[in-house]
């Protein structure tokens, strides 16, 4: 069993102010081993863990990803004066709302359940795949932006974690072939530092990394495209105050008891927010060097629980488990 712990820090605007240094903004994904190392710590977590089938299964999700990750697959791009005026604007180029969600994705999504379906034995999940595979074209779109746009209504719950995996594999390839074709300055700072600057999505969660010159630093991890971007930590990651943040985190009442011992105290963390309500996971890999903002937010369900349970709002978004029931279509006349 567990228990919320608060850990106080001293003089956080003094935290807060402290300069980047030679840390990079932002941090592309890595296409050879992000999903890959989804995959091992989600495997790592699931031991022993009481949401382990489903910690495997989004496991198999992520191997699934990495393999198609690595299949060379060209995507359309906009032209270069996209970028550009994105930039004159101050905003991310390649949100769902500028740049029109393409049908490419949907090859994605066809040979991820290629490969998870010939591994499911009979049952719910194995049909909710199939479901999936036969689904229409424009069922899959509208559940698509559906899904971008944070919509609940009409929204599948069952087979969102699959068309979220597909829209990931295709944001990370428009990203890095984007970067490769124009180069790295056509993503920047944006007026809007809580949302990625790449497509604009939130945040799954924070991660505080390790490195010759970014250890201590802490980065916000993109919900979609996996890109990670720069901000001082000690600051709300949905109102930018440095005033009334916490941080509360999960203490093992007995030793050795249950499977989240198997993660260091202190590196799973929710970051709350007094001014506006608001909380955010915060992964420290200094605490543990295997830390994964997707799949150490899945297995940590129980610090949310607990964490609502004190007011706070969710601002960060996983695809692979998203929190509420989604309402009711209109019934037509």
């Amino acid at each position: 069993m567990s228990e919320p712990r608060s850990v106080k820090f001293l003089s956080p605007e003094e935290i807060a102010t402290r300069n980047i240094g030679d840390a990079v903004f932002i941090r592309h994904a890595e296409t050879g081993q992000i999903f890959r190392d989804r995959e091992l710590r989600l495997r790592q977590l699931a031991a022993g863990h009481a949401m382990r089938d489903y910690l495997i299964f989004m496991a198999d999700v992520a191997a699934a990803q990495h393999t198609l990750l690595q299949k060379p697959r060209d995507v359309e791009l906009p032209e270069l004066g996209f970028f550009q005026e994105a930039q004159s604007l101050g905003e991310p180029p390649l949100t769902p709302d500028r740049w029109k969600l393409s049908t490419q994705w949907v090859q994605d999504l066809q040979a991820l359940l290629q490969d998870l379906i010939p591994r499911l034995q009979v049952g719910p999940t194995l049909n909710v795949l199939v479901s999936l595979r036969d689904a229409s074209p424009d069922h899959l779109q509208l559940q698509a932006e559906r899904l971008l746009q944070g919509i609940m209504l009409g929204l599948d719950l069952g087979t969102a974690p699959l068309i979220g995996a597909a829209l990931q594999v295709y944001w990370v390839r428009l990203i890095q072939q984007s970067v490769k074709t124009y180069g790295e300055t056509i993503f920047g700072f944006v007026d809007n530092p809580t949302h990625c600057p790449c497509c604009g999505s939130r945040p799954v969660a924070s991660v505080v990394r390790v490195g010759a010159v970014e250890t201590g630093t802490r980065y916000l991890h993109c919900s979609l495209c996996q890109t990670q971007w720069h901000m001082v930590r000690i600051k709300c990651s949905h109102c930018e105050s440095t005033k009334g943040v916490a941080y509360q985190s999960l203490k093992p009442l007995e030793p050795n008891s249950g499977s989240q011992t198997a993660v260091p105290e202190g590196a799973v963390q929710a970051e709350t927010c007094d001014e506006c309500g608001h909380y955010l996971k915060i992964v420290n890999m200094t605490k543990d060097l295997y830390v994964d903002p997707v799949a150490d937010d899945l297995a940590s369900l129980t610090l949310d629980l607990l964490v609502s349970e004190t007011g706070k709002e969710r601002y960060g978004v996983n695809f692979m488990l998203l929190f509420g029931a989604p309402e009711e279509e209109p019934t037509k006349a």
